[in-house]
């Protein structure tokens, strides 16, 4: 038995390893002989001998030679001797990678962690010490590690008063007010967690800005954190609203092309690099959901985008432009605006520019095809930006592993150069040859104790990370790790919860959209079910936009009779989504609006498939949940009793996803329940009367 955690720990537990096991281990960390001159290299050793000491239950001792069998020698040719008499040659694996090998100095067998530089060395120590904690095997170790993505970046959507815009565990982490005097060590914590997937940037703020996190009182603050953050290889970045020229520089406009308004952008860049040497850059939401940009003066996105990266430029920084864009009126469908609005665009952006792109064309939903723009802008580098916090997946409660839904993106073909061109491959710049790729997520992190909001959370902040560094990881594969690293190495253990945690994205997707249904959640809040909102202030906000079910069918058609959506991708995956013949089930109502009556590949009615998937979703849930109560005493009480209790929450509230959803579309269709499955358990006047005016993560 454990004893008794709360989470705060996240993969990085390091609690003591079975005697037998750590015996074996002793054996190959007896002595750490490393430099420590750096921030970088002092915090590598600290971690090095809180692992280890944790893991083995000793210590092992700290020096500059090796000295006996089993030492672990860590470094990069310029900073140890050691390393450099080695002549392991590190330097195809880039800035970030690693290797680590069993070899032999002056006669002693040694575990020998070699980077370029001192990031890549820690990124090393992190890769030894999970071996060491999901119990792997490391004699006769020979790994190499690089990553294509140069930016791996956390988005965080929090705003200066505190709060976190689709936040589900609690505030935000940044004490705006006690900063910069006080460091919660919780900073240096997040920072070492982030450092042991491979991320190296958090963007502080919120997309939707405010334009005060430019002023001095909080480039001080910002100075603050980042000096925290250096140490692990962490760049701060600042998402800056396009308007602060007006706001905050007294300025009359925020024209990208005039003068006045560069040189106060220049002058804003010059200030931030003079406190900040090793500033990222700035991530930028323009001309979408009332924001300004440069669409207000009749420019175009790349002349603001360019104008910032000319700012940013003499300082080595970088500008991320969200392609999250659609028009204030809307006639025609929300799915093609931002494709619309940049494919004319590729070729337009200046070399420090990235468009980040969301996964899909809607946004963020529990399944989305993947966005046309990926394979369809081979001029510009474009960067993934992924959903770590579930705004439309149940929130903090409901226990859905996104590593699926990430790699089910990352390994769709765009066939923008044939068969085999990835949206894996289009971000990591392999497809189109870019040198500047990166990949975002919009962060789940709070400050709850667990840091999430669940323990299960956690899982998808290090499937995230794990996957920016590789694309090409197996989901599956990172699950395992975590379970390992996170609860127990218990083979029966581990898989029972791996398999749990790889049926919960399927379970979601059909208790809440399934066969390509999208967006049927509570209109602003997105708390649960509301398919028959018709009201608000546009078509495009509301859930009967997207289903567009009547008495006699159901679905959005995006096919070439439709709104011809299908157009934007490359011409087979066109031609797939286009075909009834060849079209997934599951993205079906995404592109085709058919009658109840149209005949499945299961040979059932569509109207009777649609009640089959969603109480599939709800019978995975409860399948999840007795997954869980069975091991019961296989961990500590308390991280069993929340997930239990979570899972309870989670089986309530897909029952009432999909008794909400059958009781609405059998409103409009009349059809009877398939044979054996149950009705719903209310009217639909009452679900449609439920109330939620202070749902977290959102302000009404």
């Amino acid at each position: 038995m454990a004893q008794a955690e709360d989470g705060y720990d996240l993969w990085l537990r390091y609690r003591p390893l079975p005697d037998t096991q750590a015996a074996l281990y002793r054996s190959h960390a007896t002595q750490l002989v490393l430099p420590v001159a750096t921030p970088t290299q002092q915090a590598t050793r600290d971690e090095l001998l809180r692992g280890l000491g944790g893991l083995l239950g000793q210590a092992p001792s700290v020096g500059s030679a090796v000295e006996r069998d089993g030492a672990i020698v860590v470094g990069t040719p310029a900073s140890s001797p050691v390393v450099a008499r080695l002549k392991l040659d590190a330097r195809a694996l880039g800035h970030d990678g690693y290797l680590i090998r069993q070899t032999m100095v002056d006669g002693r067998s040694v575990t020998a962690i070699v980077g370029q530089s001192d990031v890549a060395a820690m990124y090393g120590a992190f890769h030894l010490l999970r071996l060491l904690q999901t119990a792997r095997p490391i004699d006769h170790l020979d790994v190499r590690e690089a990553t294509r993505m140069s930016l791996r970046v956390l988005d965080h959507w929090d705003d200066l008063d505190g709060h976190v815009e689709r936040g589900y565990a609690g505030n935000s982490i940044w004490d705006w007010q006690k900063l910069p005097d006080w460091l919660d060590p919780r900073y240096t914590d997040y920072a070492r967690a982030n450092a042991s997937i491979g991320i190296n940037g958090a963007v502080l703020n919120n997309v939707n800005a405010n334009a005060a996190i430019l002023t001095p009182l909080y480039l001080d603050k910002v100075q603050a954190l980042a000096k925290v953050f250096r140490p692990y290889g962490i760049r701060v970045y600042l998402s800056v609203k396009f308007s602060a020229p007006i706001e905050i520089g007294g300025l009359k406009t925020a024209d990208p092309l005039e003068p006045a308004v560069q040189r106060w952008w220049r002058a804003k860049a010059d200030e931030i690099y003079a406190r900040i040497p090793d500033f990222g850059g700035f991530l930028v939401k323009a001309n979408s959901e009332g924001q300004p940009g440069p669409q207000d003066y009749g420019r175009t996105h790349a002349d603001g985008a360019n104008m910032l990266a000319d700012a940013l430029a003499p300082h080595g920084g970088i500008v991320m432009w969200r392609a999250f864009v659609y028009s204030q009126t809307n006639a025609d469908d929300r799915a093609k605006q931002a494709y619309a609005e940049f494919k004319p665009l590729d070729g337009a952006f200046r070399t420090n520019v990235l468009l980040q792109v969301k996964n899909g064309p809607i946004d963020f939903q529990p399944r989305e095809p993947f966005n046309p723009l990926f394979g369809a802008m081979p001029k510009t580098p474009l960067m993934m930006e992924f959903q770590v916090t579930k705004e439309y997946l149940g929130f903090a409660t409901h226990l859905v592993y996104l590593g699926p839904l990430f790699e089910e993106v990352l390994r769709a073909d765009t066939y923008g150069k044939g068969k085999g061109s990835t949206v894996a491959k289009v971000i990591d710049g392999e497809l189109d040859g870019h040198k500047l790729t990166g990949i975002a997520g919009v962060a789940n992190i709070g400050t709850d104790r667990d840091w999430t909001g669940s323990d299960f959370n956690q899982a998808n902040w290090y499937a995230y990370g794990r996957l920016a560094w590789n694309p090409q990881l197996s989901s599956r594969d990172i699950a395992e790790e975590w379970v390992r690293a996170t609860f127990s190495n218990d083979d029966g253990f581990v898989k029972r919860v791996v398999d749990m945690m790889m049926l919960s994205r399927e379970a979601v997707v059909d208790y809440m959209t399934p066969l390509g249904l999208h967006h049927l959640m509570g209109k602003g809040h997105h708390y649960g079910p509301a398919p028959w909102d018709a009201s608000g202030p546009r078509a495009d906000w509301t859930p009967v936009y997207y289903h567009r079910a009547d008495h006699e069918g159901i679905g959005f058609d995006r096919s070439s009779t439709g709104s011809n959506a299908v157009a934007q991708y490359a011409p087979p995956v066109a031609d797939e989504f286009n075909d009834l013949k060849k079209i997934p089930d599951a993205y079906l109502l995404w592109f085709h609006h058919e009658p109840w009556s149209y005949r499945m590949r299961s040979g059932r009615a569509l109207w009777d498939e649609l009640v089959v998937h969603y109480t599939q979703g709800v019978d995975d849930v409860k399948q999840m949940r007795a997954t869980w109560q069975a091991l019961d005493g296989q961990i500590d009480a308390d991280r069993y009793r929340k997930a239990a209790v979570f899972l309870g929450i989670q089986e309530k509230e897909a029952q009432w996803w999909r008794d909400a959803s059958i009781a609405y579309f059998q409103s409009l269709n009349g059809l009877p329940l398939p044979a054996g499955y149950a009705p719903p358990q209310h009217t639909l006047s009452y679900y449609e009367s439920l109330s939620f005016p202070f749902v977290p993560g959102h302000r009404p």
